[in-house]
């Protein structure tokens, strides 16, 4: 979407989402399927299947997708689109950004070698290069702005209520 069309389409919702908070409420899903023989899963993507498995370093053999990869990869393709947002919104011309993610794992935790070792990433560090004449109070504002809409990056910082539930196929 163009940045014109972006800026102009948001109007209508914000006054809708103001006047009936229901309307605001979206439920996002996602599904795939654990592989019988192998130690995989597929995901459906909306675009084709993504084939997910064990990193290398775990015992994978590489050839599938990493899920630590995936939710970096999320991570930055919503860190990228809000920026584009807030620019659009600030009208600050942005000419690139690149986006990078690193995310640090002891895969000790992953492998239950050591019980003291949290599973998951211990450190994820998001950055962005961008090419732009804006001041430095603006790149300052448009940081706070994509840090504070980035729905990926909102829920790794604040932690959302989880659940798992399991019922047996029939």
């Amino acid at each position: 979407m163009d940045l014109e069309t972006f800026r102009t389409s948001q109007g209508p919702y914000r006054e809708l989402y103001a006047s009936d908070a229901e309307a605001a409420l979206l439920t996002l899903k996602a599904r795939g399927t654990a592989d019988a023989a192998a130690v995989t899963c597929k995901v459906e993507t909306g675009r084709g299947l993504a084939i997910a498995g064990i990193h290398p370093k775990v015992g994978g053999s590489g050839r599938e997708l990493c899920s630590g990869d995936m939710l970096l990869e999320a991570l930055i393709a919503c860190a990228g689109v809000s920026m584009r947002a807030a620019a659009a919104v600030l009208d600050l011309p942005l000419r690139s950004v690149v986006v990078t993610a690193e995310g640090d794992v002891d895969l000790r935790g992953t492998l239950g070698v050591t019980d003291s070792v949290p599973v998951g990433f211990k450190e994820i560090r998001l950055a962005f290069e961008i090419d732009t004449d804006a001041s430095a109070a603006e790149l300052d504002q448009l940081v706070q702005l994509t840090d504070k809409y980035c729905v990926i990056f909102q829920t790794i910082q604040n932690r959302p209520k989880t659940s798992v539930t399991m019922t047996r196929a029939h």
